[in-house]
């Protein structure tokens, strides 16, 4: 009876192994299965989960920037661990985009100029790793696009953003609940750091 026990434990722990192993692949092949919106020329990418991992090891030797807008930030929160809020865009309060029933977003021109400036004031260089993430995904994605090409070789997207996709299904159609920083638990704020935000001038 002892022995079929530990036999059926020493199993179910072999399981467990191979499903661990079989996930941390599975995460790898997704990256080709990302949405076009999401893909990046460099082809490096983290869930919200592994950015926070590489962060509290790796502090010193790589930048995480919100690029979210600073209205966004202000609203919804930041995490405990990023390093700056560079905006990819900020909102046009002038114009309003019909389609997504929304105020449209007009380009921060001085990104590119802002990552370097932040990359420098932490003494790192273009080829040191830089983490961006936005709402969900996307638009990290295109400022990963314009850094690569402004020289920068080690730039990851945060697919699943802070927000995270809308659920497709069920009750909670439509809402951001599936994934990204704040829904998988990890740690964000409401209380900002005003040398960490991007004041514009």
């Amino acid at each position: 009876m002892i022995k079929k026990s530990l036999k059926n434990l020493f199993a179910a722990f072999i399981a467990v192994v191979m499903l661990a192993a079989f996930s941390n692949s599975a995460i790898a092949d997704d990256w080709s299965k990302l949405s076009k919106k999401k893909q990046t020329t460099l082809g490096l990418y983290m869930t919200s989960q592994q950015a926070y991992d590489h962060m509290m090891k790796n502090m010193d030797k790589a930048l995480f920037l919100d690029v979210r807008t600073p209205a966004e930030l202000n609203y919804l929160g930041v995490t405990s661990v990023m390093d700056a809020n560079v905006p990819t865009d900020m909102m046009d309060g002038s114009a309003w985009d019909d389609k997504k029933s929304r105020y449209k977003r007009k380009h921060n021109d001085n990104f590119v100029a802002d990552v370097d400036a932040r990359m420098k004031a932490k003494g790192l260089k273009k080829t040191d790793a830089v983490i961006l993430m936005c709402r969900s995904g996307k638009r990290s994605a295109k400022a990963v696009n314009e850094l690569a090409k402004n020289g920068y070789t080690n730039v990851y997207s945060v697919v699943d953003g802070y927000e995270g996709d809308k659920v497709k299904e069920g009750e909670n159609k439509g809402k951001r609940m599936k994934n990204g920083w704040k829904y998988s638990g990890l740690p964000w704020t409401y209380s900002m750091d005003k040398d960490l935000m991007y004041i514009d001038k």
